[in-house]
């Protein structure tokens, strides 16, 4: 669920497989390429979304070849998709709800296939209106534990202009305002403190706590979604306890 919840941090690390890789390759060079046809071109230093989406993509690896392909794409060189930004709403087993981000360069398909998945998982593909209600658009950003202290996140990031923080496990994870979230990066690199991601974030403005199947097909919903090629981001308000984590995890 895109770096905001407990789930997230077991997905980044089950993400470590040549297949997840591939598939996170995939939404980082759609997101290089649209950053660079509606952010203001392919030069990073006047283009902040493209400059993040790059750093992103650095972090995870990516060739610096297939970086600047996706760059001369989004710039109109060469042969390439054109992607609608789309924001899909559905509801889940318990009344939870969620949020899909996705880039498409065909609607009907995507709507399509996100319909099923939500179906096979106790769910509902719903109209707008349906969820975003209870989400708020944020900035988040995301530490490394290992590389800042609380006091030091306190400091320089709350300092810094991060308007919060919250402890997510091996992360801290900062909110801002959405239009302050690429001052407080800069402002953190500033400081010398290693940023590990940033991004607008739809985070909820209440989370459910979900238990026993329900919370099991939850996290089969969210991670049903998050794999479809189409889908960049996934954000849903239900809650799993560690407890709960553990046992599913066992089982």
């Amino acid at each position: 669920m895109s770096g905001h919840s407990k789930w997230a941090t077991i997905k980044h690390k089950k993400g470590a497989t040549d297949a997840k890789r591939g598939k996170l390759f995939t939404k980082l060079i759609k997101e290089i390429t649209v950053a660079t046809k509606v952010g203001g071109g392919g030069d990073p230093n006047n283009n902040a979304r493209l400059r993040k989406a790059i750093a992103e993509a650095k972090a995870n690896q990516m060739p610096a070849d297939t970086i600047k392909r996706a760059v001369s794409r989004g710039s109109g060189e060469g042969d390439g998709a054109n992607y609608d930004e789309v924001v899909y709403e559905g509801t889940g087993p318990g009344g939870t709800l969620f949020l899909v981000e996705a880039m498409t360069d065909n609607r009907n398909r995507t709507v399509s296939d996100l319909r099923k998945v939500f179906d096979k998982h106790a769910g509902v593909l719903g109209s707008s209106g349906t969820a975003n209600w209870a989400f708020d658009r944020r900035g988040l950003i995301t530490l490394e534990k290992a590389t800042i202290s609380e006091d030091e996140v306190m400091d320089k990031a709350i300092g810094g202009g991060a308007d919060d923080y919250s402890d997510a496990g091996d992360e801290w994870h900062l909110t801002t305002a959405p239009d302050q979230l690429m001052a407080v990066v800069e402002n953190l690199e500033g400081a010398k403190v290693v940023v590990k991601s940033s991004s607008l974030a739809w985070l909820p403005k209440n989370k459910k706590a979900v238990t026993g199947r329900d919370a099991e097909v939850c996290l089969n919903l969210a991670e049903a979604l998050d794999d479809n090629d189409d889908v960049q981001n996934v954000y849903a308000d239900f809650d799993v306890s560690d407890d709960e984590l553990a046992r599913i995890a066992g089982s």
